[in-house]
């Protein structure tokens, strides 16, 4: 036998030694739900990106709420500031190439003075009760108006020393621009701080009757949507739209019932220390409907108006987001939330039912207040409490 047979015969003969197989790599669970998102059909992968970050939305948004009145006043402030940034970004890209001087920084002055304007307004009439205790407060609040005027004033002149030859009508288009915007994002902001101190309920339940509206209009839209709407939103169909009416309807009944229950939600936040003080909006009351006797509150009644016009005008607020962003050729206002655009893309709709919701409180629902009553009474000086109360007493005994 050669040299390389007995080689061989003496390898065949040694003892097997087993080899362990190799394992793979276990993949960690957040590298294949990418890999899945990736590989994913784009309108299944917005699906499941827009959903997340739906939640997400909503969980700090209850946060927020959580925290009280003040928080939510300081996120509309910040939702402002973002909406004007997205708004007026717009516009300085379409006319930076002409380098004019100061135009952003007049952008800004002219929202800071509108944004001091409408949030001292609703501060020194909601708490009166500081001024008392600090004198400056007490000065701002005094001149508040003629203050603001001539901010105003000093913007308005600035603008007018930077006009440029040749450029007019560029500066007065941007000028326009920023006080239509100004206009149309600083008003709906006043009314909701309006609606936040009237009770968070009248905050909480139209914002939330938008957002149900637009999540059910989209996944009806997305499972049943055949005919199109509007041309301005391709996207947007018939069925989606009958869709979303219906579940806000219900939705909006359901929800105004869970919030009429709290006190959290239904009192008037003075930070006065004031006991709650029911509207009789949140006290249960029995309706006689079609022979059937019904335990409601009265706020599940309006609860139906407000749900209605979330559902069937407020989405054109959307339409002429929709509208501006087909004239400059763009997707979305920006892309900070992923799934859902810019800010202005999420609050589009929140424009009309702010102003919508105050106006029908105002109008239907509102009845004297005795803890905001009690909160300015005693903001006044000792001298005006002490004539009130003369003129109270004599006017009780009459």
């Amino acid at each position: 036998m050669s040299g390389e047979g007995v080689r061989q015969r003496m390898a065949e003969d040694e003892p097997k030694i087993p080899v362990p197989e190799k394992k793979e790599d276990p993949v960690p669970v957040s590298r294949a739900f990418g890999a899945m998102v990736t590989n994913m059909d784009s309108r299944w992968k917005n699906w499941w990106i827009r959903g997340i970050f739906t939640f997400l939305l909503i969980g700090g948004f209850g946060l927020i709420i959580y925290l009280g009145p003040v928080f939510l006043s300081l996120l509309v402030l910040s939702i402002l500031l973002k909406c004007f940034q997205e708004i007026v970004s717009i516009g300085y890209a379409k006319y930076k190439e002409y380098n004019l001087p100061l135009i952003r920084v007049l952008n800004w002055y002219f929202l800071l003075v509108a944004t001091y304007f409408l949030y001292g307004d609703n501060f020194f009439f909601f708490f009166p009760q500081y001024q008392k205790s600090w004198e400056l407060l007490a000065l701002l609040a005094q001149y508040h108006r003629i203050i603001c005027f001539f901010l105003y004033v000093g913007g308005f002149v600035l603008f007018v020393a930077c006009l440029k030859k040749d450029y007019y009508s560029v500066q007065f288009s941007m000028f326009g621009w920023t006080h239509l915007t100004m206009f149309m994002l600083g008003s709906q902001a006043y009314l909701v701080i309006q609606n936040v101190f009237t009770s968070v309920f009248w905050f909480l339940l139209p914002v939330s009757m938008v957002i149900c509206n637009d999540i059910m209009a989209y996944v009806s839209g997305f499972f049943f949507g055949r005919t199109r709407l509007i041309k301005l939103s391709p996207k947007k169909t018939w069925e989606g739209f009958l869709g979303a009416f219906v579940s806000t309807v219900i939705f909006g009944i359901c929800f105004s019932y869970i919030l009429a229950k709290f006190d959290f939600f239904t009192c008037y936040e003075s930070l006065s220390g004031s006991p709650c003080v029911r509207s009789s909006l949140f006290i249960m009351k029995e309706y006689n409907v079609l022979g059937v006797t019904l335990n409601l509150y009265p706020a599940q009644i309006h609860s139906i108006p407000l749900s209605v016009f979330a559902s069937l005008l407020a989405p054109f607020g959307g339409f002429f987001a929709s509208g501006f962003k087909r004239a400059f050729n763009i997707k979305d206002f920006a892309d900070v939330i992923p799934g859902h655009g810019g800010a202005m893309d999420r609050f589009d709709c929140q424009i009309l039912m702010a102003t919508f919701s105050n106006v029908y409180y105002f109008t239907f629902c509102r009845s004297p207040n005795p803890d905001m009553l009690m909160t300015l009474l005693l903001a006044l000086p000792y001298d005006k409490q002490m004539e009130i109360f003369e003129r109270l007493k004599t006017a009780l005994r009459e």
